[in-house]
C-alpha cells in the first residue's frame, strides 16, 4: 500500500460507501506527499463525483503535508494521526481543527 493507492482508490471507495462524508467536508483539500510513491493530489469534495485528481488544482481550504511512509502508517492505524501532527510529521495548512477532524473520518 502507498499514498497513491490510498488517495486514488481507497478514498473514492469510502466516499461511494459514505457520500455523507463528502457533503460534511465540502472542501477542496490538497495532499502533498513526500518520498517514494509521493506526489500532489487534489481531493475536491465540493463535486458530486470524480473527487480525486493528480496535481494541485483549485484553491484549497487546507493542504495536508506528510511523508508517504507516515501517511500509510496512519491509514493502517500503526501511527496515531494526532501524535503525528504533534510530532510535526503530519502538517495542516492552515490548521483548521474542525476540518482536520472531518478528514480523519474519511481516512479512518
Amino acid at each position: 500500500m502507498n499514498a497513491q493507492d490510498i488517495i486514488e482508490n481507497e478514498i473514492p471507495n469510502v466516499l461511494k460507501q459514505k457520500p455523507e462524508l463528502a457533503k460534511d467536508i465540502n472542501a477542496i483539500i490538497h495532499f502533498d506527499i513526500t518520498g517514494d510513491n509521493g506526489g500532489k493530489w487534489t481531493v475536491d469534495l465540493t463535486k458530486p463525483d470524480n473527487w480525486v485528481s493528480k496535481g494541485a488544482e483549485g484553491t484549497p481550504k487546507m493542504t495536508v503535508s506528510v511523508s508517504n511512509d507516515d501517511f500509510v502508517k496512519i491509514r493502517e492505524k500503526k501511527l496515531n494521526a494526532q501524535m503525528a501532527a504533534m510530532q510535526g510529521k503530519l502538517k495542516f495548512k492552515p490548521m483548521d481543527m474542525g476540518l482536520a477532524m472531518k478528514l480523519a473520518k474519511l481516512l479512518a
